[in-house]
């Protein structure tokens, strides 16, 4: 195995002047900390609960499993996620038929392009260490579609999957019967998370929007603290193309009154975000202004970070995880719960930093630059995107020291795939085009003839299995002499990747 290498407070009453000074220092990017206004929340110090298994195999008993099965089934014959009639109007009906649950519990609601499971996965682990009860809310699924419903840290369990499933089933089909279109597959879950929450019940629940913000089926919380990871180009077909466009309707997740934790933005995509918080009267605290990372270095098995809080600044966290990216994923996760504690407002000092360390160091985040075999090393990176490739690519480059590295690249057919695989091109020696098992992943010829274009016709090889394009790539990995110590990356799908990771006996 090749080894990893050792505020200010705005005041709203004149929105205009307001947006104006914000905007001003968002572009200067002032580094120095201020004191932000967040709601309040009394702090509990515990020690941290350790994390849960991260992506659960298939139940072993026969008949959970059967029935597991027969939930994905229903489930599957519903509008996928990709088809869209953008309204909240039928969750909402079905949250009023089951009595509200979202209201049962504060949230913490996160957009963004890429970064928001990680960070999801970041908020959640920290509450854990305060002893809060987590409902932790993401998508899509590695493997298993119980991984997008977790509970204290943990999947939730299949039998426990299958009854809320059953117990919500019967007002599903009552909001069917009522609506000119029935509740999509991803619906059909946010009942069932939000469902399941309440019953728990969770202290807070962490969620992650599937598409957009406005529309999304999960904007029938309030939070409290809405979260907003990088903006890039992404489903641009739904919305929009330009960050600001994109910007626009991700800020429908920010509420009357609520805390924006706004990770580093195009200036475009944040003018969008800081109008609409003056808009609401919401208060902003902006990565690289009253947060941020302030020193990080490579470590055996991830980094080392310094961040700077609401709060304080946090020295010497270890973070398993690799890449530039999740430092900054870390440092707006810990914000997040900063301004969920009320600490830089209504509480002026930080958070214990014990239980910042076990939390940040318990972390795990399958598929993202997770390395799942070695002899010959072979890392996952769930990258689906130009700018998510490029993090990936970064984070490689910096973490491990590849004489080569092999990329085994399969994508969906509504992606930049050009932008995707020229991130990419510089750290790939050879390049082995495939496809996954679902109805939306592009053709490998069709893909190959995109790379050929990229990387030229002698480093590109076609294998339409995702089996025989891992074999491929792993074998070219092996080449002896000038070769040794050469690695593979498996990305360009999330279902590419939890593919991968089964293939490869993680699943």
């Amino acid at each position: 195995m090749s080894e990893p290498r050792p505020s200010d407070r705005h005041d709203a009453s004149q929105p205009d002047d307001t947006f104006e000074e914000i905007v001003g220092e968002e572009t200067q990017r002032d580094p120095d900390l201020a004191v932000i206004e967040a709601g309040s929340r009394t702090l509990r110090t515990y020690a941290g609960s350790p994390q849960g298994e991260a992506v659960p195999a298939r139940p072993t008993d026969p008949e959970t499993d059967q029935a597991l099965r027969a939930v994905e089934q229903e489930l599957a014959g519903r509008w996928g996620e990709t088809k869209l009639e953008p309204s909240v109007t039928r969750i909402a009906a079905l949250m009023d038929v089951l009595g509200e649950p979202q209201r049962a519990y504060p949230s913490i609601h996160i957009t963004g392009t890429n970064g928001k499971t990680s960070t999801a996965r970041m908020i959640e682990a920290l509450l854990n260490a305060f002893e809060l009860r987590t409902g932790r809310y993401t998508s899509p699924h590695v493997q298993s579609i119980t991984e997008r419903i977790s509970l204290d840290g943990s999947p939730i369990e299949p039998e426990r999957f299958i009854e809320t499933y059953e117990d919500i089933k019967p007002y599903v089909e009552m909001v069917d019967a009522q609506q000119p279109y029935r509740l999509s597959f991803f619906e059909v879950l946010t009942g069932m998370a939000y469902a399941a929450f309440a019953d728990a019940p969770v202290d807070v629940a962490v969620v992650e929007v599937g598409m957009g913000g406005t529309w999304d089926a999960t904007n029938v919380i309030d939070s409290t603290v809405a979260v907003v990871t990088p903006i890039s180009l992404d489903h641009t077909d739904r919305l929009g193309t330009t960050p600001a466009e994109i910007a626009g309707e991700k800020s429908g997740v920010i509420k009357q009154g609520a805390t924006v934790i706004l990770a580093q933005q195009p200036v475009d995509a944040a003018q969008v975000m800081l109008k609409k918080a003056v808009e609401v009267d919401a208060t902003v605290a902006r990565e690289g202004m009253e947060f941020g990372v302030t020193s990080r270095e490579v470590a055996v098995g991830g980094q080392l970070v310094t961040l700077r809080g609401l709060g304080g600044e946090y020295e010497e966290i270890f973070l398993p995880l690799y890449g530039a990216h999740q430092a900054h994923n870390a440092a707006v996760a810990l914000a997040a719960v900063e301004a969920f504690f009320g600490i830089g407002a209504e509480q002026a000092r930080s958070l214990d930093i014990d239980a910042i360390r076990k939390a940040f160091a318990a972390v795990i985040s399958p598929g993202r630059l997770e390395v799942v075999r070695s002899s010959p090393t072979v890392v996952l990176d769930a990258a689906h995107n130009p700018a998510g490739a490029k993090a990936a690519a970064d984070g490689i480059s910096e973490a491990f020291s590849f004489s080569r590295l092999i990329g085994v690249v399969g994508t969906s057919g509504d992606k930049d795939i050009r932008g995707l695989l020229e991130a990419f091109e510089p750290i790939f020696a050879e390049v082995v085009v495939t496809q996954n098992s679902t109805d939306r992943a592009m053709d490998a010829d069709e893909l190959a003839a995109i790379a050929v274009e990229v990387f030229g016709d002698d480093r590109v090889q076609v294998e339409p299995r995702l089996d025989d394009a891992l074999e491929a790539a792993i074998t070219l990995a092996e080449e002896d002499d000038e070769y040794a110590g050469a690695g593979v990356l498996v990305t360009g799908s999330v279902i590419t990747v939890g593919e991968a990771r089964l293939l490869l006996g993680r699943g």
